[in-house]
């Protein structure tokens, strides 16, 4: 159970892919990998036209990296490969053939707001406020920052990254473009998901394929830029002041 839990369920030509881990739906590196194998195998699959992405529980929606792992590592190479685990997944969300829907129920941290960003579509509760606390640790939303700004802008960005402690509320967020719309419950959030999917699960797939296209056209560097920005946290995470940060909070 350490490493949290990854199901999809497939039904009318519709994708469910739910995510839980304990702490807080947060992701260790083995739940990361799995998660990006699953998007690259729906994306060839013929059977679904839409996906769905979901954590489970009625709180937080996702912590973002694993904490334990994060404080774990002693090595640049380790600390690359830790980072690398949200690039894997933005890409293969950026390059799935399906578009993908956002079911987001709670709060929001770091990789998590990646994950938001990524995909095409998202609903929020009004709980779902979003958190960048990276720079408060010494490190910073590098590899998440191109996905973000894609779909928030750069003055967004900016406003998550510097005010660091801050929680942006949903409403806030559904203004920046995160959310498509915010709702007072997750009865109303579900039926708006189930609706929407319904929808594109109907229409042409390869129509919505190409248009999917159009969403992420001028991003194809991001294997590359992803990987170069992954680099940069995994030399600051071993940088003093970042040790001294976490150590803190391990407290």
């Amino acid at each position: 159970m350490s490493n949290g839990s990854l199901y999809t369920h497939i039904e009318n030509n519709i994708a469910t892919v739910e995510f839980f881990h304990p702490a807080s739906n947060s992701f260790p590196s083995e739940l990361l990998a799995r998660l990006t194998k699953s998007f690259h195998e729906l994306s060839e699959d013929d059977e679904v036209h839409v996906i769905i992405l979901k954590s489970e529980g009625d709180r937080a929606f996702c912590a973002g990296a694993s904490f334990d792992e994060l404080v774990a590592i002693t090595n640049f190479a380790d600390g690359k490969q830790f980072f690398l685990g949200f690039a894997s997944v933005i890409n293969a969300m950026r390059v799935c053939k399906k578009p993908i829907i956002g079911r987001v129920q709670g709060k929001v941290v770091g990789g998590g707001v990646g994950l938001v960003s990524a995909c095409d579509y998202a609903y929020g509760t009004d709980q779902a406020a979003i958190k960048l606390s990276e720079l408060s640790i010494g490190i910073g939303p590098f590899v998440i920052a191109p996905v973000v700004r894609h779909k928030m802008g750069n003055t967004a960005l900016r406003e998550l990254t510097l005010n660091a402690t801050k929680w942006h509320n949903a409403y806030w967020a559904k203004e920046k473009g995160l959310f498509a719309d915010v709702f007072d419950s997750t009865k109303q959030l579900d039926e708006s998901v189930k609706d929407l999917a319904q929808k594109l699960a109907s229409y042409n797939p390869e129509a919505v394929q190409q248009v999917k296209k159009v969403f992420w056209q001028g991003t194809d560097n991001w294997n590359s830029l992803l990987e170069e920005q992954a680099e940069i946290s995994g030399k600051l995470v071993l940088s003093e002041f970042t040790k001294k940060a976490l150590e803190k909070f391990k407290k």
